[in-house]
């Protein structure tokens, strides 16, 4: 069987599944594991992701204003691949290439198409399930859910006395965005109180006021698409804030920097880890983190 993943989470998935070895091309953003990497690339964005994170909004906002793509396919090249799947979204039309990206050439494609759009906790383990299905891997899929339950457990188990702070999660710098769709849940698992973002429902921008009235007890920044190198770039929006050196997070250096690229974003096997790392920042749950995964502001 030859698989095609357009995103990252699905790629992480397949490879959890032990399909990876099937894979036989990848979107721009699949980067893990690190041996995807050498797989043709389908997608690319039709913007500049280099530029600011307000730069990026207003590009952002433009094309999707004026119909623009965001992203773009390379169906000649997806076509010569031949896959008898392919693993695409349908959850988010800014984060990634998704099955709208590809409606205009179903007829061309001959591989069985899976539309991930998870937007919870339990709607991930449901996409497990399917991708476990679409490629014959259920007996696997069964045993990481499994496996994936009990790493949370422990996780619940140590957090059920600990003091419960309260935390907001940033997914954007500039505009701030809340952190929504899963995000209020792990920090839930973690043993905290999430003040601002919804469960379930996606991420979206808010002023500065609401952040300053929660005053949080910590604050996660963990920008969609970005590692910690990219957002300490970006260290100075927060900053210019009015107000925000009178935020208790900051006050009491309880201010964090997370890798939202490789493990907030992104609704695959990546969520449990990210679980434990929130575990981490708010309580010192497990083994002290990789300077990679999370830092002090």
């Amino acid at each position: 069987m030859k698989i095609v993943s357009l995103l990252s989470a699905g790629t992480e998935i397949l490879c959890a599944l032990g399909a990876g070895e099937n894979l036989v091309g990848r979107s721009h953003e699949c980067d893990y594991p690190p041996t995807v990497k050498s797989l043709p690339v389908i997608t690319r964005p039709t913007f500049d992701i280099t530029m600011s994170s307000r730069d990026i909004d207003t590009a952002v906002r433009r094309r999707l204003t004026s119909g623009e793509a965001l992203y773009h396919v390379d169906i000649e090249l997806l076509e010569s691949l031949q896959p008898d799947v392919i693993i695409t979204q349908s959850h988010c039309v800014v984060c990634a290439a998704g099955d709208h990206d590809l409606a205009r050439h179903c007829r061309r494609l001959r591989g069985h198409i899976v539309s991930l759009k998870a937007g919870t906790l339990a709607e991930i383990q449901r996409d497990v399930r399917r991708i476990g299905e679409a490629i014959g891997k259920t007996t696997e899929a069964r045993q990481y859910l499994e496996a994936d339950a009990l790493r949370r457990t422990k996780v619940a188990q140590f957090v059920a006395e600990k003091p419960r702070p309260g935390v907001v999660v940033l997914e954007w710098l500039d505009p701030l965005f809340a952190m929504g769709n899963w995000g209020p849940e792990m920090v839930e698992l973690a043993g905290g109180f999430c003040l601002l973002g919804n469960a379930g429902k996606h991420s979206a921008a808010i002023a500065p006021q609401p952040l300053l009235e929660a005053n949080p007890d910590i604050i996660i920044v963990a920008p969609c698409g970005f590692d910690i190198h990219r957002t300490r770039r970006e260290a100075h929006v927060l900053q210019n804030i009015p107000g925000w050196n009178q935020l208790r997070a900051v006050q009491n250096h309880r201010v964090f920097f997370a890798d939202g690229n490789r493990y907030f974003n992104r609704s695959g096997t990546s969520i449990t880890e990210s679980i434990e790392i929130l575990a981490e920042i708010l309580h010192g749950c497990g083994e002290s983190s990789t300077p990679e995964r999370w830092q002090t502001a």
